[in-house]
């Protein structure tokens, strides 16, 4: 069973910048989509950004479009979420998920997740 681990979260103020890193047990995790999403306090779990196992598509929520990358490095089982021009709206917990398949959107529709990182934007 993939066992996912995040980290890189942080206080960070608005405009700035955040890389979260998301490290897989096995190998796996390669022939897998990756997605990160986020849950703010007192909201629903949202999709942030998506991955296909080998990297060549993304997917992104428009409202962290051209601000935050989704990238992976299969060689090391890890994937990563680049975020920058951060905005207060971006406070979240945020969770790296995987399954086996295409990249979706619904929480419900993957099989692993991480524990969160937490990511607090002042203003």
């Amino acid at each position: 069973q993939v066992q996912l681990v995040e980290s890189g979260g942080g206080l960070v103020q608005a405009g700035g910048s955040l890389r979260l890193s998301c490290a897989a047990s096995e190998r796996t995790f390669n022939n897998y989509p990756m997605a990160w999403f986020r849950q703010a306090p007192g909201k629903e779990r949202e999709f942030v950004a998506g991955i296909s196992w080998t990297g060549s598509s993304t997917y992104y929520a428009d409202s962290v479009k051209g601000r935050f990358t989704i990238s992976r490095d299969n060689a090391k089982t890890m994937a990563y979420l680049q975020m920058n021009n951060l905005k207060p709206e971006d406070t979240a917990v945020y969770y790296c998920a995987s399954r086996p398949g295409l990249v979706r959107r619904i929480p419900g529709d993957y099989n692993y997740w991480g524990q969160g990182t937490h990511v607090t934007v002042s203003s």
